[in-house]
């Protein structure tokens, strides 16, 4: 009997595996790092005696925002996805009834009833699926119990100081690689794993890091007051920090890291002021204007000190003469070093003026495009120089040498000569100053002056 009953435990388990399940998980809270995925069974699922530890072929597993979804066989990982979506899984060793041909899957059913009954009715295999919490995990307190080592640097006023800082926050970290997780934290959980299980030990390794960020964060000459406002900063030295032991063993990563409250110790502070003021007043001692309005502001106030003097003005302003005379220089010297320091310092060239445009000349004419030319062509557009206009018939008196055009000299009132020939050239009426002498030649188009051109 106990062997029919195996068998028949084999056939039975192995048919009801045979239906096609669907895996989902609920949206995960900040404290659920990674939950086991179950098959829904509502009250219209008609298998409701089919192992949880087997997916069939062509099941389906969903996958929701902000989670990562990975498959196990044998305790091995063997899928994983983090893509949104709803997905068919068709690489089980278990494969459905319900998928490929009729007669394929009788003989896989055969073959796994078979396979089973060696188990004594049990499957022999086990497949699961988890889903991990890819969101940011969000309030992680964190505080220094005891005072950090912080080197405080600042090379422009000559700071290097070993001090110790406090402070207190939150973080927030997120599963970068479910894999690493899965592997060497989480491994085969019945349920769920929560984030009060590793909570503890994850804000000893992020204080214990602290340290060797700091160390970083300092090299950069960031003051500690300074930090919470370089998150950027602070992030990713943490990280450097936390890399090993996060970032490749268990798979987190920070996102952010929040300081609230940080404090350094009184004698810290009054040294940082210290140097502070110091190099304030060095500054401002090397500029000769300022260390002389310092001065002789010291002296009217040692003048009022000497004018109170118990022992008399005399003696108080004598006192002062002493001590003036002893400091080296006074403050009419020092507004004069700073004078010449000034006189010294390079002037800016004054703005370049453009020069003037070469005033225009008896041979220079104006074109239609409104160029300035001094040749037959415009440099412009090329056009031609355009010819004079044609003078006006005239003659020179032989008395007094005037130029008329009309019948009697406007100077001295000579007639005009009879027969007196008068010139201009007939090609592009050049008119000569003296009509009556032309040269051989026109000048403008070297044209032959000739009884062609008497007018």
């Amino acid at each position: 009997m106990g062997l029919i009953k195996a068998i028949l435990g084999a056939a039975g388990g192995t048919l009801a595996d045979q239906w096609k399940e669907f895996f989902y998980c609920e949206a995960l809270p900040d404290d659920v790092l990674m939950r086991k995925g179950e098959k829904q069974i509502t009250g219209r699922s008609s298998n409701t005696k089919g192992n949880d530890n087997i997916i069939s072929n062509g099941s389906g597993i969903a996958v929701a925002d902000g989670q990562c979804m990975i498959i196990v066989e044998q305790g091995k990982i063997v899928e994983v996805c983090a893509e949104p979506g709803q997905f068919t899984w068709n690489a089980s060793t278990e494969p459905s009834i319900f998928t490929g041909g009729l007669g394929k899957g009788i003989l896989n059913t055969f073959k796994t009833i078979g396979k089973r009954f060696a188990y004594g009715g049990d499957t022999g295999k086990d497949q699961r699926v988890y889903y991990f919490n890819t969101k940011h995990i969000l309030n992680n307190l964190f505080g220094t119990p005891t005072p950090i080592p912080f080197r405080i640097v600042d090379s422009k006023i000559g700071l290097d100081l070993d001090a110790e800082v406090k402070c207190s926050g939150n973080y927030v970290f997120r599963i970068a690689d479910p894999l690493l997780f899965y592997t060497n934290i989480a491994s085969n959980v019945h349920d769920e794993y929560r984030k009060d299980q590793i909570a503890s030990t994850l804000k000893g390794e992020f204080v214990d890091a602290l340290q060797p960020a700091f160390f970083e964060i300092s090299a950069m000459e960031i003051r500690p007051n300074e930090l919470p406002g370089k998150k950027q900063i602070l992030k990713d030295a943490l990280n450097k920090a936390l890399e090993d032991n996060w970032g490749r063993l268990k798979g987190f990563e920070i996102v952010e890291v929040n300081i609230t409250s940080l404090s350094i110790p009184k004698e810290y502070q009054d040294i940082i002021k210290e140097k502070q003021a110091r190099a304030s007043d060095i500054a401002m001692m090397s500029n000769p204007n300022a260390a002389a309005a310092a001065l002789a502001g010291g002296q009217i106030s040692a003048m009022n000190a000497a004018a109170n003097n118990t022992a008399g003005a005399a003696t108080g302003f004598m006192g002062m003469g002493m001590g003036m005379g002893m400091g080296g220089m006074n403050a009419a010297s020092l507004f004069a070093v700073g004078a010449q320091q000034q006189a010294q310092q390079p002037q800016q060239p004054a703005a370049q003026t453009p020069p003037p445009a070469p005033a225009a000349s008896a041979d220079t004419w104006t074109c239609s495009c409104g160029a300035v030319n001094t040749k037959k062509f415009c440099q412009e557009c090329g056009s031609p120089k355009p010819a004079p206009a044609p003078a006006a018939d005239g003659w020179t008196c032989t008395k007094c040498g005037a130029v008329n055009q009309g019948k009697f000299c406007q100077e001295c009132g000579a007639s005009k000569p009879a027969g007196a020939p008068l010139y201009r050239c007939d090609k592009c009426g050049w008119t000569p100053e003296d009509p009556k002498n032309p040269p051989k030649f026109c000048p403008e188009c070297g044209d032959v002056f000739d009884d062609k051109d008497i007018q």
